[in-house]
């Protein structure tokens, strides 16, 4: 049996994963629109999944569609019954789950719905069953629009349904959420980047925030229980949105130079399977110089611009572990591109275990001055802290650990 992702654009889709883990035989298929009509008439799988942008144009091309599915207007799985094909939307599950794991509820709250897509029918959908006050959708053109949104001050829970912020546009947010000031939840559909500059946003006013994930994956779990005829338990969502989290966010370690990022950050590479990148070293290939040798030149200014420019590409990656240079915390951008898909991981070592030879900073600014100027951006910054005073085995141990508790707490 073959299943596969249909849509627009899957570069960023993380469905192949899920599937492929569960045992399925699982493709992800790009197909245009000139070709939609064509690939669902003479559908070669046992069942699909749609996304961006036909969970609408799928349905008149079907046999017959849920009575769920009907009454959202979309549909995202499809199941091939001997040649006749019914389908179904296993987003609303998703966004059920999703938002009972984070606590957020719409019963009487005021809704904001951003996007008029196939996820955005399903949100609409999902608020008036759970009692919603009011639902308000927002589109580019519509009667309530990205100028006049604002107006609606009384908003209380906003859900992106938009691709906007999603990969590798990851820096692109379509709302100003400080405008909304009864504001108390954020929810995105986006899951790659883990988490969007909107989410990022929502965290920083203490919001509740629901990220794109979690909502993937209940309804990968839903679309298989249609297509093999079987029942998922809740044990077993949780479980796998664990799983998947723990496989694609990036490790990211910060501290200072000589802390033990990198020999720590290898370690942890090498027990959870994964790329290892050295900024320094990636520095050094891009740049064709080191960083130290950059900084004895051309100063520890024109230094970060550099280095910047490397942490914005490494933004991209997902799944990997990530030594950072000491003074990454020493501006905001870096931090806020690691974020967004990285658990951040404080490599803590006392200053006077530090080493300052051949480190430009270290050296002429004083291995301690440099630690009192970071250390409170290494503990703000951080998701979670690792000791490595003590026996580099113990620090090993604990840091994997660390990143495992990190990231079943994301978000």
């Amino acid at each position: 049996m073959k299943y596969c992702l249909i849509g627009e654009k899957l570069g960023h889709s993380f469905s192949k994963i899920i599937h492929q883990k569960c045992g399925l035989n699982y493709t992800l298929n790009e197909v245009s629109y000139q070709n939609l009509k064509d690939f669902i008439t003479n559908c070669q799988f046992d069942g699909f999944n749609v996304t961006i942008p036909y969970k609408r144009e799928v349905m008149k091309y079907l046999d017959g569609i849920s009575s769920e599915a009907q009454g959202i207007g979309a549909v995202n799985v499809v199941k091939n019954e001997n040649g006749r094909l019914y389908g179904f939307n296993t987003d609303y599950d998703g966004l059920v789950f999703a938002c009972e794991q984070k606590g957020v509820t719409v019963s009487g709250k005021n809704v904001l719905v951003l996007g008029s897509g196939g996820a955005s029918k399903t949100s609409v959908y999902y608020a008036k069953q759970n009692g919603a006050k009011s639902v308000t959708v927002v589109s580019r053109t519509g009667e309530v629009n990205y100028e006049n949104v604002y107006n609606l001050v009384d908003t209380q829970v906003i859900i992106n349904t938009t691709p906007v912020g999603m990969q590798p546009n990851s820096y692109d947010k379509i709302i100003n959420l400080t405008s909304f000031k009864n504001l108390e939840s954020v929810v995105d559909f986006i899951y790659n980047p883990a988490k969007t500059q909107l989410l990022i946003d929502a965290e920083k006013l203490g919001l509740k925030c629901v990220d794109g994930l979690s909502i993937l994956v209940e309804q990968a779990l839903k679309a298989q229980d249609i297509w093999l005829n079987k029942t998922h338990a809740l044990v077993d969502s949780v479980k796998m949105l664990n799983d998947i989290r723990q496989m694609t966010l990036n490790a990211v370690l910060i501290g200072m130079p000589s802390s033990g990022k990198s020999t720590l950050g290898k370690t942890l590479a090498k027990a959870l399977n994964r790329r290892f990148y050295d900024c320094d070293e990636l520095f050094l290939e891009k740049f064709n110089v080191s960083p130290g040798d950059y900084i004895i030149k051309y100063g520890e200014t024109a230094f970060r611009e550099k280095e910047s420019e490397v942490i914005k590409e490494l933004s991209k990656t997902t799944g990997a572990v990530i030594s950072t240079g000491g003074g990454v915390v020493e501006r905001e951008v870096n931090m806020q591109n690691l974020k967004i898909n990285g658990v951040i991981i404080y490599v803590m070592r006392d200053a006077d275990k530090l080493i300052e030879d051949g480190r430009p900073l270290s050296s002429s600014v004083g291995v301690h001055a440099l630690f009192e100027r970071r250390k409170q951006k290494y503990l703000d910054y951080s998701d979670i802290t690792v000791d490595n005073n003590g026996e580099i085995e113990n620090a090993n141990k604990e840091i994997f650990k660390a990143y495992e508790t990190a990231c079943n707490k994301w978000c």
